[in-house]
């Protein structure tokens, strides 16, 4: 009886190729695969904002992992990338004469946060984050944790930040 409402919705509820609730084909929404950066070259992305790519191509990076320099001089560098020594290298010549003040990890995927270990070594610079990775959600009795195999289970911040601090 409870799910008799659901069942009898308009517009019908597809199981095919349509998602559900009437909403267009997937096939219709277009992906643009258009991303010229090649990987170890920093480019501006916005005023004060540069982008660098790393080599690692993937259905989850698309062509590749975008780690981000921001400002000038005194620079922060965002998501650092995995643990290939070539996208260290571009990362820390493309700071080359900069002072690295800070390192931020917007998550502890492996191909965001192991490249942070390195840049700190080079740089002194402290590594900023919500904290070390931690399952997405609580697991139910038997529940085995799917995706964890991309976590970076060695990556513990310097500096724990909550969700809505500012860091200066």
């Amino acid at each position: 009886p409870g799910l008799e409402p659901a069942l009898n919705t308009w517009p019908p509820i597809s199981l095919g190729r349509h998602v559900p609730f009437g909403l267009p084909p997937m096939d219709d929404i277009r992906f643009d695969r258009s991303f010229d950066l090649a990987p170890g070259v920093a480019e501006e992305a916005a005023p004060g904002v540069r982008r660098l790519l790393a080599n690692n191509p993937g259905p989850f990076t698309f062509k590749g992992t975008v780690s981000y320099i921001i400002g000038r001089g005194q620079v922060a560098i965002v998501d650092p990338g995995p643990d290939d020594q070539a996208h260290i290298d571009a990362l820390l010549n493309a700071v080359r004469g900069e002072t690295v003040t800070h390192i931020l990890v917007t998550h502890t995927h492996r191909d965001h946060s192991p490249a942070a270990a390195a840049i700190k070594q080079a740089t002194g610079a402290k590594t900023y984050a919500e904290g070390p990775h931690r399952a997405a959600r609580p697991l139910h009795i038997g529940a085995a944790a799917r995706g964890e195999a991309s976590a970076d289970r060695d990556f513990v911040p310097d500096v724990a930040v909550t969700d809505g601090e500012a860091v200066a």
